[in-house]
């Protein structure tokens, strides 16, 4: 099988090598996904998100044009490899040729401005994607797990089930609807879901997030998310981060293992049925998941679906299908 992963932060850390002054090539790298990665694992389509943490820059849209520039470069560099996609026909025009796909995304609505302008810039671009929050609330509305700088951390048990949306968040995702981009709701908070829920007719996703019932991080999504994402038609990617899918007592080294991805699948398709499930690793924005290293370990993830008892038509539909399906309405 060739495999769909709907989050990536690679971009985000080449960038930062670059600014280092160290190499950074998308070829081959030190981090869990470059093109020979890729390649070993089998691999149809990955999102790559411009990963923006826009209080410590000095202005985020420039640096998501950075990032632009960035995915530009490598891919004509490696156009005999893999290519950029804007569309649904495209991927599968990709495949047919042999090569690999990547759909360009933003992991930080800050880098709008507060501009639906920004917004149709990116769209022209080539982003099909944006993730509403990080974890700062910005003018597009607020994340469940507010990052500060507070001790001791930030409760990550509470949920934010006061505030959404704001009037410009609810003007922007309708205006993504119209442009043909997929909103994404992981970091966003439980009060913004809804508002998405109540402004949007479309599937939507939540590229990277996990099931709550299972691991109770607010990063993941309670059951009613499950099944209101899944009666909309939308997809949830699971996340490899160790802590979002096994809570462990504080201070406790958490090493990551395959078979806490199965339970969160087996949970996830249990309440959303198994039309609402993707992968959205975080690989290159998480610690090293040692269950599942880096992207070649892709097909070893899906060995351990088939131990667990997921059919073949199942992994056909978590690994790839029900990506492609929202992927093809939407773009």
């Amino acid at each position: 099988m060739k495999y769909v992963d709907m989050h990536c932060d690679t971009l985000y850390k080449m960038l930062q090598k670059k600014k280092q002054g160290e190499g950074c090539s998308l070829a081959e790298n030190d981090g869990h996904i470059d093109l020979v990665k890729l390649k070993k694992g089998n691999a149809l389509l990955q999102n790559f998100a411009m990963f923006v943490e826009w209080k410590k820059c000095d202005n985020p849209k420039d640096e998501v044009l950075r990032m632009v520039d960035l995915f530009y470069a490598e891919m004509e560099k490696n156009r005999d490899t893999i290519l950029p996609v804007r569309t649904y026909e495209e991927i599968l025009r990709n495949e047919r040729n042999g090569k690999m796909s990547a759909l360009l995304t933003i992991e930080e609505g800050a880098a709008c401005l507060g501009d639906l302008d920004n917004l149709e810039l990116f769209y022209d671009l080539g982003v099909r994607m944006m993730t509403l929050t990080w974890n700062y609330p910005n003018e597009i509305g607020f994340p469940n797990l507010p990052k500060t700088d507070s001790e001791p951390p930030v409760d990550h048990r509470t949920p934010d089930t006061e505030h959404g949306l704001t009037p410009f968040g609810i003007e922007l995702v309708e205006r993504m609807e119209e442009l043909g981009m997929i909103v994404d709701v992981s970091h966003l908070s439980d009060a913004g879901f809804y508002d998405v829920l109540r402004a949007t007719k479309k599937p939507f996703v939540a590229s990277h997030s996990n099931a709550r019932a299972v691991s109770p991080w607010v990063r993941n999504l309670t059951d009613d998310m499950l099944r209101s994402l899944a009666d909309r038609g939308g997809v949830a990617g699971l996340n490899f981060c160790a802590d979002f899918l096994t809570e462990v007592e504080a201070g406790t080294y958490n090493p990551g293992t395959m078979e806490a991805v199965v339970t969160h699948a087996r949970h996830m398709i249990k309440v959303g049925g198994t039309e609402c499930l993707g992968i959205g690793s975080d690989f290159d924005g998480i610690d090293t998941n040692e269950g599942i290293p880096d992207y070649t370990y892709m097909p070893k993830l899906e060995e351990a679906f088939n131990r667990a008892g997921f059919r073949e038509a199942e992994c056909d539909k978590i690994f790839r299908d029900n990506v492609l399906r929202v992927y093809r309405e939407i773009l």
